[in-house]
């Protein structure tokens, strides 16, 4: 897709905004109408309003409940009918789709509060990640993918091992001043094995605020 700046987006000062992580996302993205597409995690719904006015047929959900009526405004504002939800990636939603998008918090960082569950993934920095792929068997079509940002800042073991029973291609990456962010695209094999428990995590000293962030 191409990113479009004359989207409009509202911003709410609880809910991560339009960042360059997401304009990778965007531009990584290929999508046809009449796709059903699920994004998790949908902050301000800017990814998921690209989605739905390229034709797709889109669910959009956030654990942050001032995400889901910001998303909800954003995709009023912009004429984009999209199914929005409050939940926990998969608790609150129903149906299978053709893609599973999900612009992950990735940074190696614990930090509390609404904002900071955009970017804290915890010690290893896969955050929901290992959850996301565990349920996705179970919410896909037939032939389906999951496509998320991560970032060069996740223990590179523990992510290996969170992707056993996946294969990856790399659809898009963003280098930036101290870290490099990577959109994959995942999908299961033929015969491929259920994703097994993942590596033991290694904890990082490092933390990071999470990419520049772009007006919307």
């Amino acid at each position: 897709m191409e990113y479009d700046p004359d989207v409009r987006i509202y911003e709410d000062p609880e809910v991560y905004p339009p960042s360059d992580d997401s304009i990778l996302l965007i531009e990584s993205l290929d999508v046809h109408p009449g796709e059903r597409v699920l994004e998790i995690g949908c902050g301000s719904g800017v990814v998921s309003i690209h989605c739905a006015l390229n034709g797709c047929d889109v669910t959009s959900g956030d654990i942050n409940p001032r995400a889901v009526e910001l998303t909800r405004r954003n995709a009023e504002a912009n004429g984009a009918y999209i199914d929005v939800v409050e939940t926990d990636v998969y608790s609150a939603v129903e149906g299978r789709f053709d893609t599973i998008v999900f612009n992950l918090p990735y940074l190696p960082v614990e930090e509390e509060g609404l904002l900071e569950k955009a970017w804290s993934g915890g010690p290893d920095g896969l955050g929901p990640l290992p959850r996301l792929l565990e349920g996705a068997d179970d919410r896909l079509l037939p032939g389906g993918r999951v496509v998320v940002v991560v970032s060069s800042l996740m223990d590179r073991d523990a992510l290996d091992g969170t992707l056993v029973g996946w294969s990856r291609r790399v659809l898009g990456e963003l280098p930036l001043f101290f870290e490099r962010l990577y959109v994959l695209e995942l999908r299961r094999p033929r015969s491929a094995p259920p994703t097994g428990p993942r590596g033991t995590a290694s904890p990082r000293a490092r933390a990071s605020p999470r990419t520049s962030r772009l007006s919307g």
